[in-house]
């Protein structure tokens, strides 16, 4: 067992962490929370998440926990990691990084060198339907890949989507993030990028929250979409690979997981309609941190080892760096 603590409750996935960690109690045990905004105590210091939980300074969580869940509002998290880090705690790291690039480096550097943890909370890593996706490729079934569009969009409010206006980039940043990491994981780095960082102006707000990207590569091109004004936005969140041995796509990505494959050559026309339905785990949204969780316990433990490296963690922020044409994410604007 582990005694871990969270510092924040800010970030949108805060609470949700916290109550994968508390349904195994087995694997941890949990000291406390820390967050010192009123405005998050109000609307969030009392979700069933932190029910009977110790409030602590950020101090005390660091010093009476070996891991910290590092949730806080995104432009404090590279900061607070560190900070944790260079106490010597192993740390899960919500997403995407904040900072400059160096400082980004300075924080993987830092537990590299302590041979400590940093696991980031990309979620998307965990979903059983890109799992298969990503094992057909590795399998050869799609052949050599030459193409992935992916998008993740939703309806937002008036509201949600003006607090966009908090990153450079706005949803690109901190939703496009997730669909880059799927792409360096399927082609790696690109050699180009081109991207827009646009606003539908909708209601009069002028956040980034209509944006595309394109990753160039010498043989293939990943196509990057992140809209906030999408009717039916989730339901047409897409992964669609295409190799030259067939076309693999999950749609909707999620709650109800829709994964279809078309084999090249079972067409009898090519206007043939051919993609077949492929066998799903459609699992509840409560699933989706809980086996992440689970994998920081056995890394934290040295059971197992983080598959994602440090080396993929630091090509990733640099992409969407060059996407968004220089992280950041501050807290006034």
């Amino acid at each position: 067992m582990i005694k871990i603590g969270q510092i924040g409750i800010g970030h949108n996935h805060a609470a949700a962490k916290m109550q994968a960690v508390r349904k195994f109690p087995e694997l941890f045990e949990v000291v406390g929370f820390a967050e010192e905004k009123e405005e998050w105590l109000k609307k969030r210091g009392d979700l069933p998440a932190y029910k009977g939980l110790k409030r602590l300074s950020a101090d005390e969580i660091i010093e009476n926990s070996d891991a910290v869940l590092v949730e806080c509002d995104v432009w404090n998290l590279t900061e607070i990691g560190q900070k944790c880090l260079d106490a010597g705690r192993h740390i899960h790291l919500d997403k995407p990084a904040s900072g400059t690039l160096t400082e980004y480096r300075r924080l993987l550097d830092t537990a590299k060198a302590k041979n400590l943890t940093v696991q980031l909370g990309y979620m998307y890593r965990y979903n059983p339907e890109i799992k298969k996706i990503l094992e057909m490729i590795d399998r050869g079934d799609l052949g050599e890949i030459y193409s992935v569009t992916a998008e993740m969009s939703t309806r937002h409010s008036d509201e949600y989507r003006q607090w966009l206006n908090h990153f450079g980039g706005g949803n690109m940043y901190i939703f496009g993030c997730h669909l880059v990491d799927l792409v360096l994981l399927i082609l790696g780095s690109p050699e180009k990028v081109i991207s827009h960082i646009g606003s539908s102006n909708m209601n009069g707000i002028t956040a980034p929250d209509l944006c595309w990207a394109n990753l160039i590569y010498k043989n293939a091109t990943a196509r990057i979409f992140v809209s906030s004004v999408e009717a039916n936005g989730w339901g047409r969140r897409t992964l669609s690979v295409a190799g030259s041995k067939g076309t693999v796509e999950l749609r909707p990505i999620e709650t109800p997981e829709k994964l279809t494959f078309a084999r090249l050559g079972d067409g009898k026309e090519y206007h043939d309609d051919y993609a077949k339905p492929l066998e799903t785990d459609h699992l509840p949204d409560s699933f989706r941190y809980d086996e992440m969780m689970q994998d920081f316990y056995s890394f934290v433990t040295g059971k197992a080892q983080n598959s994602f490296t440090f080396e993929h963690e630091y090509a990733l922020q640099k992409v969407i760096n060059e996407i968004v044409g220089g992280v950041g994410a501050w807290e006034k604007y």
